[in-house]
This record gives C-alpha cells, structure tokens and sequence, in this order.
C-alpha cells in the first residue's frame, strides 16, 4: 500500500498532537517513502507514506547539509493553489487569490513535524518520521512559513541554513557536496543557478540550487518541485516502482 494521506507518517504521539488521535497507532509509523533518502527502506516496505509535498522539497534539499550538523533552518515557502486541495474554500477562490500572495497557516502547519522528523539528528532512518517532536534525535532551531501564490501547480522553497561546520565551508565544497550526494539520481537535479518553477511543472523532477553566503555565514538553498508530481503523485508512481522492482523512472519519463 501507498498511502498518499498524512495518516502513517508520523509516530503516533506526533499525530495526536497535530491531527488527533490515531484510530490504528499500531500501524504507525510506516516507511516514510521520500524515495532518494529511502529507496532501501521502500523497497522492502508493504505500507509507504507518501510525503508531503512541502516536506519533499525542503528535506532534498536539506539531506545534504545534514552531515554538517543543522542549527538553524528557516524555510519561506510557496505554494499553488492546487495544493489546497480540490474542495471550493473562500479562499482559494480565483477572485482571491489572483494578483496577491499570502502566508497561511502561521506556525499551525501540519506538515511541520514531518519536516522537523526528517531534520532529526539520529538520521533518515524509517524510525525518525515523527521522532520530533517528542522524540530522542536532535532537531534544530526551525520556522516554516508557507505562502499562498497565484499559480496553478509547483512549490518553490527558499532555506536559509545556520550550519554546525565552522567557518562555513565554500561555494565549491557545498556545490560538489550536493553533486556527489545526488550523484545518479534521476529526479533530482543539482542547478548552478536558482531554478524556475516552469522547469519542473508537470514533472517528477526536484531542481535544488546551493548558495553560500559568505556575508552572513548561512547557506542558502533554493528547492523547486511540481507539488502535484514529486510532491504527491509522481513520487507515490516512484515509489510504486522501487516496490515491485521496476525501473524507477517508468512512467514518469
């Protein structure tokens, strides 16, 4: 099973807090099915949790940055209006949403345990997904502020990183530590430039651009994916595919 809902990717104690409680805690939590950080786990899984697809962005673009130890991450996020789902709400209405851009969900979002869990020191392990928070890994400082744009489809995410490595490594060393980790991969996409939204709509592509900035000793990073592909549908077909042993781009190239 490929589950495309929130409903087994966190610790049972994370989902009570957020959601409610579980009617089946037992079941939770499954293998959390972010496929390039996971394909091992996936592989051998009988229930995947699809992420989230502001979660897909922000932690492909993170996972890099992780063996240097994170302090602070805050990630400026925007979103489509496909991803507030298919039901007519007020706001989501054209009138309302056309020439503005709003945030949403101020500090009440629920995909930010799924992010802090994968932020979690003791790894990108299956046992992480909903560790924090509440749970035993160290999570660093976080805020996550999702934004509301006139677009009909894409996620893009702009992170700013306070790293544990000092002083802040070079353009260089981040930028071939993001090639060398994603090294292979088919659907993600090391950029020497901030990648557009357009390049990625109706794809399972995830396009990450790495800046240092040295003024400020954080490291920026910009991540750009297709909210309705790699963010839901295009990752739970990949996912579906390292399951049953297929070629992991059938269907989706």
């Amino acid at each position: 099973v490929i589950d495309l809902s929130a409903d087994f990717r966190l610790t049972a104690e994370a989902y009570a807090e957020w959601y409610g409680e579980h009617p089946h805690p037992e079941m939770l939590p499954g293998v959390y099915g972010l496929t390039e950080l996971h394909r091992g786990d996936v592989a051998a899984a009988a229930l995947v949790a699809n992420p989230g697809c502001y979660p897909t962005a922000a932690l492909l673009a993170l996972a890099p940055l992780k063996q240097m130890g994170l302090l602070d991450v805050v990630i400026d996020a925007k979103s489509g209006v496909s991803g507030a789902g298919k039901t007519p709400k007020g706001t989501t209405h054209f009138c309302s949403v056309d020439s503005d851009l709003v945030a949403y969900s101020v500090g009440t979002h629920r995909h930010y345990p799924e992010i802090a869990a994968g932020l979690a020191s003791d790894g990108p392990g299956v046992s992480a997904f909903g560790a924090a928070p509440g749970g035993s890994g160290r999570v660093p400082q976080l805020t996550f502020v999702p934004h509301l744009v006139p677009l009909q489809r894409g996620i893009s995410e702009t992170i700013y990183v306070r790293a544990g490595t000092f002083p802040v490594p070079s353009q260089a060393r981040v930028q071939a530590l993001y090639e060398d980790f994603y090294a292979g991969e088919t659907f993600v996409e090391v950029c020497q430039a901030p990648p557009l939204l357009k390049d990625v709509a109706g794809t399972n592509y995830c396009r990450i651009f790495p800046h240092v900035d040295q003024r400020t000793g954080r490291i920026l990073v910009i991540s750009v994916i297709d909210n309705l592909m790699k963010g839901a549908s295009g990752q739970a077909v990949q996912n579906m595919n390292v399951m049953f042993g297929l070629p992991e781009h059938e269907g989706l190239v």
